[in-house]
Order: C-alpha cells, then sequence, then structure tokens
C-alpha cells in the first residue's frame, strides 16, 4: 500500500533506497580466503574526542575514519560510516555527555565526560526526566 492508501502502486521513495543499499554479503568465508587480518581496535573516546568540545554523532563517525569532522561525504558513505559510529556511541556511553540541539531539526551532541561534568542531583535520572526517587521508606 502506498502513502495514498491505493494498492498496486509501487512506493518509489523506498524502491529507490532500496537499490542504493548493497546486496547482502551471503555466507561466511574461511579465513584463509583473506590475504590478511587485522585486529578489530577502535578510538577510547579520550583518544578520539577533546574534553572541552562537543561532537554530534556525524562528526564522530568522520573522527574514526580519521577524517575531519567537516570532511565531506556521499550520503552513502555517510550512512556507513555512521553503521559503525551509532555503536561505538552505546557502546562508550558511561564515558560521554549528551547536550540537547540547538533545535528538534539538529542532531544532539556528545562530549568527553570528565571530573566537571558531574550530573546534578535533579538530573541524576534521565529515565525519570528529573523527578526524583520515590523514598523506599516512605511505603513503611
Amino acid at each position: 500500500m502506498t502513502a495514498s492508501g491505493s494498492h498496486g502502486e509501487r512506493d518509489t521513495t523506498t524502491v529507490s533506497y532500496l537499490r542504493q543499499r548493497p546486496p547482502p554479503v551471503g555466507v561466511p568465508k574461511p579465513k584463509s580466503e583473506f590475504d590478511a587480518v587485522y585486529p578489530c581496535d577502535f578510538y577510547a573516546p579520550e583518544e578520539l574526542l577533546a574534553d572541552d568540545q562537543m561532537y554530534t554523532v556525524y562528526e564522530i563517525a568522520r573522527l574514526l575514519q580519521d577524517l575531519d569532522p567537516d570532511a565531506a561525504l556521499e550520503p552513502a558513505e555517510e550512512e556507513i560510516l555512521l553503521d559503525w559510529a551509532i555503536p561505538w556511541v552505546i557502546d562508550h556511553a558511561d564515558q560521554l555527555v549528551i547536550a540537547e540541539p540547538p533545535t528538534d531539526a539538529d542532531p544532539g551532541f556528545y562530549g568527553l565526560r570528565t571530573n566537571e561534568d558531574a550530573p546534578t542531583e535533579s538530573a541524576a535520572n534521565p529515565a525519570t526526566n528529573g523527578a526524583s526517587e520515590p523514598d523506599a521508606d516512605a511505603d513503611s
């Protein structure tokens, strides 16, 4: 079904997007088929980020590939880099801080967590959006 609700018509936006994606790789291959294999090393946050700067995930994606944070990329290249950067951010979340984007249309900003970035009492639990935890003794 297309956005207009009719059956039988193809959504050309989705079809076009799917054509841009590389085909699946297939079955695993023996290591012996490769000329060389290398360690899968990634930067630690303190190796990649300056402690007085905040970065978008797009900039982090470039930095992970030793590119300038503002390097121009084709959309397909940027998508591949984001496939690496997003899990890196998630994996290192305990070493990072996040700031709200300037507008709803902008990405958030991430930075290296430092001692000066200790959360305030009201922001200690982002899952509660700053609300205080219920007092365990209040129920007794």
